[in-house]
């Protein structure tokens, strides 16, 4: 046997050697599920092979990944090198929209605060008690 890394390998294996699912059942469940695309094209059996070059779009969690595909790799090894296989393509995230803007703290204003703001516009003054 040669130490030579293949050209090519299995989808759900990749995915796994890439750590971006725990276990190589969980990868082979999701391309199963026909939520993955290579270059585009979306699959569903798992002994689909691919190889550098290939762009692999997927869901993971909430978030949509994007990878380029730059090295097959011949084992799970640690996280360092996982991240040498693949160039991540994935968009920024988009921020999400701004809370609704607080009262400083303070809460609602009472019944004091709310005459006295009344007061200020001219509401409440002078009343004719005819």
């Amino acid at each position: 046997m040669t130490d030579e890394t293949p050209e090519t390998i299995r989808v759900d294996k990749w995915l796994w050697h890439a750590r971006f699912f725990k276990t190589r059942g969980l990868a082979t469940r999701v391309v199963g599920d026909g939520k993955v695309r290579v270059d585009g094209t979306p699959i569903s059996k798992p002994a689909r092979t691919v190889g550098p070059g290939n762009v692999l779009t997927f869901a993971q969690g909430r978030v949509i990944r994007v990878v380029k595909i730059v090295a097959v790799g011949d084992r799970r090894g640690p996280a360092a090198e996982a991240q040498g296989l693949y160039e991540d393509l994935t968009p920024p995230a988009a921020q999400a929209p701004p809370k609704n803007p607080r009262f400083e703290g303070k809460g609602r204003p009472g019944k004091k605060e709310r005459r006295g703001m009344a007061q200020q516009k001219g509401d409440i003054g002078d009343r004719d008690l005819e």
